[in-house]
């Protein structure tokens, strides 16, 4: 496995682990057959899921004393959980103005590649994070999931919908060619909503992205607009900047703020989980900065 330490010594801060973790992740969840549980297989997990836990274990270090702050009654948490919109690290960042206003077709492509390599499909974290949840979070993440499901019409289906985008502007969304901060993302949600151990810190990532998406989804979808993308070519931003408001109001009514009623822990355990989502996307929009050249 590579070694190559890219953010502040980290040895999963950087382009060899991450991709490896993509990899891995990427196999593991695909369905497959009995033949393919193997005795190598089983190392090989075992070894990688030391190795995402102890990542897990870095970002949650990084948050840790941060979430700490938070309160663990439930208005009071849900207030500070709101608040992530307009202070939370990497909000506002000045990226998206300049995309919706300034990016050139190809400077577009290549957000939206990066974007679309590291997504790590909501449906599917939504429907992983709720096993064994409570009955009144677990009936509102059905409801989201229902949401991203297209209501079971295949052409409202969300993932399908960023899918047809990728076609259109012939996305490269090859693991070996997203940069690490982008995979990261897509990991670390992946293990939070794959490990029980991390069931509470996958509600809190899941709801800030509710929270904060709009804003990005609607600049987004201005520059695919601007470039001459028609409305449904870019139905995915268009629908993610108006349902994601309604999305967030819900998540925190009916599942972050009844999970809090029960155990005051849970409020921390997801505000851990929202900085650390919050945290790997800021880090994704410094390096997409840096790489367009507007730092």
């Amino acid at each position: 496995m590579a070694t190559q330490l890219e953010h502040g010594g980290s040895q999963f801060l950087c382009q060899g682990f991450q991709e490896e973790l993509s990899r891995w992740n990427r196999q593991r969840l695909a369905p497959t057959f009995p033949a393919q549980a193997t005795a190598e297989q089983f190392t090989r997990d075992r070894n990688m899921l030391r190795l995402e836990h102890a990542f897990i274990k870095e970002l949650r270090a990084h948050v840790i004393d941060e979430a700490a702050k938070a309160p663990t009654t439930p208005d009071a948490f849900v207030d500070w959980f709101e608040d992530l919109k307009a202070t939370g690290p990497g909000q506002h960042d000045r990226l998206f103005p300049w995309l919706a206003d300034q990016a050139d077709r190809d400077e577009l492509r290549w957000f939206l590649s990066q974007e679309a390599a590291g997504e790590a499909g909501f449906d599917d974290l939504v429907a992983l994070t709720q096993v064994k949840l409570p009955a009144r979070a677990k009936l509102e993440l059905a409801r989201n999931y229902w949401d991203e499901m297209g209501r079971g019409n295949p052409k409202g289906m969300h993932g399908p919908m960023l899918n047809q985008l990728v076609d259109i502007l012939d996305l490269d969304t090859q693991i070996e060619h997203t940069v690490w901060e982008s995979l990261a993302l897509a990991n670390a949600m992946t293990a939070m909503a794959t490990s029980r151990s991390y069931a509470w810190h996958s509600v809190g990532a899941l709801g800030v992205i509710e929270l904060t998406a709009p804003d990005r989804s609607a600049h987004t979808a201005k520059g695919l607009r601007r470039i001459g993308l028609s409305g449904s070519e870019r139905r995915y931003f268009d629908l993610h900047a108006v349902l994601d408001i309604k999305h967030s109001w819900d998540w925190n009514d009916e599942a972050i703020r009844p999970l809090v009623e029960e155990d005051p822990r849970r409020a921390t355990a997801m505000a851990e989980g929202a900085l650390i989502r919050l945290h790997c996307g800021a880090r994704c929009f410094e390096r997409y900065r840096a790489y367009l050249g507007l730092e």
